[in-house]
């Protein structure tokens, strides 16, 4: 079913239902049309910012009727091309960027109800503000937003404890393809009256409707923080490791990051260097991290001891302060950034069963040297919830753009050791444009089916961000 091109009479009326804080140009926004990394660029026709639910409905309705692609976008901070296009007609983007409200914050009840447009670090401080903890935490939580996060199912480095965006979430409002709003705010922990419309959106990535408002979990905030860095002498280790802690401090491990040494020169490379936790530098490390009751960091100092001499860990430093504690994670949280200007020649967001962590690192990195052993790989991420950064780079004094033409051949080594170690090739960043084909040819059969088949029933017309998730 083909969809139409935005007419000069669908645009006017937006413009009028909008004012002119919510009616822009792409000109106006042109920061929307491009993915964090800069590796996909997209067009489009109009961008839409509404005020409120009612506006996002109304805006909806008439792209609806008009037959006119829309795409919603949150932070921007995606990183498969969710939010970007280049097919035709031109879509019209609708930016939840002002809807950024805390409705409410019921430390009773522990919930917490913010609209999309809600930075991720607000809705975290909301939180602090009547002694609770939202714990959603990622890199981009200065930047990224609510909506975003739940439309596509945010991980980070809690994930271990907590879970991801999908189990932090009570309920939501929406928006569906033709105008109705769906009001499920309810801050109920139990609510067995039907189909769980919240989880069909979240993870959704924007086509089965937009999310414009969630009922979100708060917990209480740990009366005490323990955080240690350590030298382990394989990814074997560190697994081994995670499972020697758990039970000696109980249910608090709150994060549990490998990191690569390769990520710590990278820093050095691009010019953010940072104390060295340790010294030497192991070529694997561990950032662990628990919180809960006081007393924590005592247990945690004692589990290490018999870990030291079980051989599970070789050096550590535990963080006596939070400024130490600070200094660990932004080393951890830099990386990233670093990452990128070096320029990878492929990215692998993947996650892989927690036992087979140590088998996937190993057959990929041998699988990586046979092809062309001056290839470089970063290999870091949430070992306790078997999520991996597993990016490769080209040789140092090499540009990405002259070995564009290896990218996919890397990729599809590293996609099918992923799928035959039992894990996922979209692990924590969705699927969007950038993996569309992988979800075809990894997913099962029966999953695609039903997709297909629920696109089809809640967005017939198929205006609910074309091209993403599903062709």
């Amino acid at each position: 079913m083909s969809l139409n091109p935005a007419s000069a009479a669908l645009l006017d009326g937006l413009r009028e239902l909008l004012g002119p804080n919510g009616a822009k140009t792409p000109e106006d926004e042109p920061g929307l049309f491009r993915e964090d990394r800069d590796r996909y660029r997209g067009h489009g026709a109009f961008v839409a910012r509404p005020a409120s639910t009612a506006e996002v409905a109304e805006v909806v309705r008439r792209c609806a009727a008009a037959r006119t692609p829309l795409i919603p976008v949150s932070g921007g901070t995606g990183l498969v091309g969710g939010h970007v296009t280049t097919a035709e007609p031109a879509p019209v983007l609708l930016s939840l960027q002002r809807m950024n409200r805390i409705r409410a914050v019921d430390a009773a009840d522990n919930a917490l109800i913010a609209e999309a447009g809600v930075i991720l670090k607000d809705v975290q401080d909301a939180a602090a503000s009547v002694d609770r903890l939202f714990p959603l935490s990622l890199a981009s939580e200065g930047s990224c937003r609510i909506g975003g996060n739940l439309s596509s199912n945010a991980g980070g480095v809690n994930t271990l404890r907590y879970g991801n965006a999908r189990d932090l979430c009570l309920g939501v409002e929406a928006v569906l393809p033709d105008g109705t709003v769906f009001n499920g705010l309810k801050r109920l922990r139990k609510d067995n009256m039907g189909y769980d419309l919240r989880h069909l959106l979240i993870g959704a990535e924007g086509t089965l409707g937009i999310i414009t408002a969630a009922a979100l979990k708060l917990f209480p905030r740990p009366a005490e923080t323990a955080t240690a860095w350590l030298a382990v002498p394989s990814p074997q280790a560190a697994v081994d490791l995670l499972h020697f802690l758990r039970p000696r401090v109980g249910d608090v491990i709150s994060a549990f990051e490998l990191i690569d040494v390769v990520g710590f020169d990278f820093l050095a490379e691009t010019g953010m260097p940072k104390p060295a936790p340790l010294d030497p530098m192991p070529k694997w490390s561990v950032l662990v991290e628990c919180g809960g009751r006081a007393g924590v960091g005592e247990a945690l100092e004692s589990a290490l001891e018999a870990a030291f001499e079980a051989g599970l860990a070789t050096d550590g430093a535990v963080a006596q302060s939070a400024q130490q504690r600070d200094a660990l994670w932004t080393i951890r949280e830099t990386i990233p950034l670093a990452n990128r200007a070096v320029g990878a020649l492929s990215n692998h967001d993947i996650s892989v069963p927690v036992a087979r962590l140590p088998e996937f690192i190993e057959k990929a990195t041998s699988a990586l040297n046979r092809l062309d052993p001056a290839l470089r790989i970063n290999c870091f991420g949430h070992v306790g919830d078997g999520n991996l950064h597993y990016n490769v780079y080209p040789p140092r004094g090499r540009d990405k753009a002259e070995m564009g033409n290896r990218r996919e051949e890397v990729k599809r080594l590293v996609h099918d050791l992923v799928h035959e170690t039992e894990g996922s090739v979209g692990a924590e960043h969705g699927v969007g444009r950038a993996k569309v084909e992988d979800l075809e040819r990894y997913g099962d059969a029966g999953l695609l089916a039903a997709m297909r088949a629920l696109k089809a029933a809640l967005d017939p017309a198929g205006i609910m961000n074309p091209g993403a998730v599903l062709r």
